[in-house]
């Protein structure tokens, strides 16, 4: 039996049933159904089904007009039309207009005809589908790059013209004073570019999906992390501390891990709130039954609810009080799903954030 390929038919006269599921189920999944309603429940529990057959005199309602009903629910499945009213002009537009139909098929049908029918309808079938999925991915790239241009205009020409403008104002000022505040402001709309820079770099590393699977001492991921962000925190006043748990071995990709712990820390000591005297950034990590888990805790600004099942789309931005590309989430969330790993987050505004991060060791 092929258990892909998976047959409805309908009639109201049940010999013709028996029939086709006697000659067919060998071969294939058939399901049988005397009206509509039965059809209807078939399609509901098998949603993969491919191929429908369907009488078009019944007593509760004509085959063109169920065909019609389903084919925006159901798109998917070919439908294929049996009558033993082939000189009903009338029956074959309708077939086509309103109910999509492939074939239309004289009845009494043969064995022969009906294989023939399957196989030809199965291969209209896969293609339809192949289609289906490649118009999906086309949209979906295609509203990535609308976001992405939308983006590029905005993330990229801010920091341009904050540095044009402090540039053309240092032309006609003198006091060294005030040009180096000018200065200070092109050094930070420069970071502010190289930051975007970075984040699209990562965005195509995530996309290619180029791993190497190495062992990660958490340990020394730990100290890099210290020393990474040991300015920062000394900076804005935030204690920044990491404990580790447990320690078994850990397989994954180094890059990968710290692209994403590098997102989340980075956020943490972003969105801190900013006249709070006990700001802190915390990262707990550990290996237990081949699983890593890190947690990242801060006490910012935190996210309010209503945007949590957002964070983690292109170019969602969830504040307007820092500058950000809306792309750290989005990497953060295609490179747990390459590495087979999970991502949640708790938050209550003016409280803090959590995420936390599950790895399954390669």
């Amino acid at each position: 039996m092929n258990e892909e390929i998976k047959i409805l038919y309908l009639d109201d006269e049940v010999n013709n049933l028996v029939a086709f599921k006697a000659y067919f189920r060998l071969d294939y999944q058939i399901f049988v159904a005397e009206n509509t309603n039965e059809a209807l429940k078939i399609l509901e529990e098998h949603t993969d089904l491919r191929i429908i057959f369907t009488d078009q005199r019944m007593p509760d309602k004509l085959g063109t007009d169920f065909l019609d009903e389903i084919r925006v629910i159901y798109p998917l499945p070919v439908r294929i039309l049996l009558t033993a009213y082939a000189d009903d002009l009338n029956t074959a537009i309708d077939a086509i207009n309103k109910g999509n139909v492939y074939r239309y098929v004289k009845k009494p049908w043969s064995v022969e005809a009906i294989s023939a029918v399957i196989m030809d309808a199965n291969r209209y079938y896969l293609t339809n589908s192949l289609l289906s999925v490649k118009n999906k991915e086309l949209e979906q790239a295609y509203n990535e790059l609308d976001k992405f241009a939308h983006s590029v205009s905005h993330d990229i020409r801010g920091p341009l013209a904050g540095i044009m403008a402090a540039a053309q104002l240092a032309q006609d000022i003198s006091d060294l004073n005030e040009i180096g505040e000018l200065l200070q402001i092109i050094v930070n709309s420069a970071e502010k570019l190289d930051r975007y820079i970075l984040t699209i770099h990562d965005y195509y590393s995530v996309r290619r999906g180029e791993f190497n699977i190495v062992d990660i001492n958490l340990n020394t991921l730990a100290d890099d992390l210290r020393v990474m962000y040991e300015a920062i925190a000394n900076a804005k006043g935030i204690r920044f501390t990491i404990t580790i748990n447990n320690s078994d071995v850990f397989r994954s990709d180094e890059v990968s891990v710290k692209l994403v712990l590098n997102n989340l820390l980075s956020n943490a000591f972003k969105y801190q709130k900013k006249d709070y005297n006990y700001k802190y950034v915390h990262l707990e990590m550990g290996v237990e039954r081949g699983v890593a888990t890190f947690v990242v805790k801060d006490s910012g600004i935190g996210i309010p609810e209503k945007y949590l099942g957002e964070i983690f789309k292109l170019f969602f931005r969830a504040t307007l009080l820092e500058a950000g590309s809306g792309l750290g989430l989005y990497n953060v969330k295609n490179i747990l799903t390459k590495l087979g790993g999970q991502i949640t987050v708790n938050s209550v505004e003016n409280v803090g954030t959590e995420f936390i991060v599950s790895i399954p060791t390669k």
